[in-house]
């Protein structure tokens, strides 16, 4: 083992530079696949077939379909149309696929969005009924009650899931390096990997990084649930 090359300036540079690529993936498709998927969670729990349809078949689709396909799809595939690259300068967003960053996001930010939105949609299913009753009582309208209590009391009980979740696309987030110009953590290793041929020190690194990362999130959604979920603990006598 020689570990003493991944602590070399210019290796931890690049782990440096792979780590700030990570996060800003995964921030990016977080904030992008969560704000899509409130707007699509209330049609796929709507009493309407044709409204909640066309949400079931893109979370079936996208859930039933590999991470790594779909990246391909949108950057080797829709990316590459001679109609979205003739209009990748002056017309948005069609000026986005020309960023191989930005087509990593949207891969992500889809994957996860269709996810998410199975999760909420389940946590509004689970909703006591006693919630719904008192929100009645009170004169709330039925999307009043839907939008005021049942959907946030769904995001508060759904917190565990979607911590799952979002450490599932941190890991996820590797696959990111198959697109050319995108760099992440794993791209470090391998490029480490490449240089000086050590592919077990370059990519235990990387797994430890990951760890370290997943712990912190772990950290960070138990301090959420501990503040949000603290109601639904026994409480003592």
């Amino acid at each position: 083992m020689q570990f003493d090359v991944i602590f070399t300036p210019d290796s931890l540079r690049l782990f440096g530079a792979g780590l700030v690529g990570t996060l800003q993936i995964l921030i990016a498709c977080l904030l992008i696949g969560g704000a899509l998927a409130l707007p699509m969670t209330l049609m796929r729990v709507s009493q309407h077939w044709w409204v909640r349809g066309p949400v079931w078949l893109f979370t079936y689709v996208v859930r039933g379909t590999p991470l790594l396909i779909q990246v391909y799809i949108i950057y080797y595939g829709v990316a590459q149309l001679d109609w979205i690259q003739s209009r990748w300068d002056d017309s948005w967003p069609w000026t986005g696929f020309k960023d191989p960053f930005m087509c990593a996001v949207l891969a992500f930010s889809m994957n996860t969005c269709a996810y998410t939105v199975e999760i909420l949609a389940g946590g509004i299913r689970d909703t006591n009924a006693g919630e719904i009753e008192a929100a009645h009582a009170m004169g709330l309208s039925k999307w009043q009650t839907l939008v005021r209590i049942v959907l946030p009391s769904a995001m508060r009980r759904t917190l565990p899931a979607y911590s799952n979740e979002v450490i599932m696309m941190l890991h996820s987030t590797s696959l990111a390096s198959t697109v050319p110009a995108v760099f992440d953590i794993t791209g470090a290793a391998r490029s480490i990997y490449s240089d000086f041929y050590l592919p077990f020190e370059a990519f235990i690194t990387a797994g430890v990084i990951y760890l370290v990362l997943t712990f912190t999130l772990v950290g960070l959604f138990r301090l959420a649930e501990n503040h949000w979920l603290a109601y639904l603990k026994p409480r003592g006598r």
